[in-house]
């Protein structure tokens, strides 16, 4: 496939129509005036079109590089500077991965603050793909009845989607379901099983420019182990944290956190990350595992796991759970009854009642912030 690598010959289909470089300052003003007289649903839709277009600006601009903000999953957002030209690569590696073609549709409804948003557009540019933009929602297919080849998605996107008759089916319907941002539990991994096409779960950072990997979680292609793409060379630190050299999409080696299994074909399998470790009484707990685990004891629940100093056990777990997720009375009873089949080191040994659990930009956990409520922790769990 001829991709569009130079930026000085790319165009952008939006929404069936060709849109220049040149054209960018004329449909600028036609989207802000067509916002004097906008409903509200109209205006957040106008003012994402009016995002895009400021970010073609700066991709066409002179600058080899661009400004994009990480994910803040565990610590502060911060900016960073990012290689065009490898922001293409990158995108070239997706495209022949999942086998995109000119003209196919792909839907946008991520924000463009960060890289998963950027590099919708950006495989757009380079792919010849026709783009529609929808402000970032919950519900992005809810107004939206176009037929996508291409799709990317946050987990919350996907769970709402799937709640609604029209909204599921549209879903189905996507070639390419491609999902990132934040863990996908077992019960929608289930709920995605049977969908006649391509989904995918992704795994990557910003440094990497989006993913770097996917894993096939629907049909009978399904499984726990990621596949690189292709110059992409993976390796384990000496703690057994994932070890990225993509010199195509990223300067350096990526030494990450990500605590990894490979299998014999070379795809990997993360476990948790090395800084989610909590080390209670000598013993290690991987705080994605556990969650895993709670989860299948209470697959209702909205809730967090974290850690607290403690002067005999060095840390102990705590359970951050929403008040909603809770019965209106006798809560310790309630909790240890629910997580009484866990074994003993692993049950939760406090538990802070939260109205909401802490989310980054991207709707990840806020571990950093996790961490700082687990500490104001009293309630006891299994004190007897």
């Amino acid at each position: 496939m001829a991709w569009i690598l130079e930026r000085a010959a790319q165009t952008l289909r939006l929404e069936g129509q060709v849109v220049r470089s040149t054209d960018l300052p004329d449909l600028r003003s036609e989207l802000e005036l067509k916002l004097g007289n906008a409903s509200a649903t109209e205006a957040s839709e106008l003012n994402f079109k009016l995002e895009l277009v400021a970010f073609l600006q700066d991709w066409f601009d002179e600058s080899p590089e661009l400004t994009v903000k990480t994910s803040g999953s565990t610590g502060t957002p911060k900016l960073m500077r990012v290689s065009k030209e490898r922001m293409m690569r990158s995108a070239q590696l997706t495209l022949e991965f999942l086998q995109l073609k000119p003209n196919d549709a792909a839907l946008l409804g991520m924000p463009l603050d960060y890289i998963a948003g950027k590099m919708v557009v950006v495989r757009s540019l380079v792919g010849g793909l026709d783009l529609y933009p929808v402000a970032p929602c919950g519900h992005p297919l809810q107004h939206c009845d176009q037929h996508f080849a291409f799709a990317a998605m946050i987990p919350l996107q996907v769970f709402n989607s799937l709640q609604d008759e029209v909204e599921r089916e549209r879903l189905r319907a996507i070639e390419q379901l491609i999902i990132g941002g934040g863990a996908i539990d077992a019960a929608l991994e289930r709920a995605l099983d049977d969908f006649p096409h391509h989904v995918w779960s992704t795994y990557g950072m910003t440094e990497t420019l989006s993913h770097i990997a996917l894993r096939r979680i629907n049909g009978p292609e399904a499984s726990l182990f990621y596949q690189p793409f292709a110059q992409v060379q993976l390796s384990l630190s000496s703690e057994g944290t994932l070890v990225i050299d993509a010199p195509l999409v990223a300067p350096q080696t990526l030494v990450t956190n990500d605590i990894v299994i490979f299998n014999e074909q070379g795809q990997f399998r993360i476990k948790g990350r090395k800084d989610n470790v909590i080390n209670s009484g000598g013993i290690k707990l991987q705080i994605e595992e556990l969650e895993a685990k709670v989860k299948a004891l209470a697959p209702s629940w909205d809730f967090q796991i974290s850690a607290q100093t403690h002067p005999k056990f060095g840390q102990i777990v705590v359970l951050l759970i929403t008040r909603a997720s809770l019965p209106t009375t006798d809560t310790t009873s309630y909790l240890e009854q629910v997580l009484q089949d866990l074994p003993r080191f692993e049950r939760p040994k406090r538990y802070a009642v939260q109205e909401a659990l802490p989310r980054t930009g991207t709707n990840k956990p806020d571990r950093a912030r996790a961490r700082d409520l687990a500490q104001e922790a009293h309630a006891e769990l299994f004190a007897h």
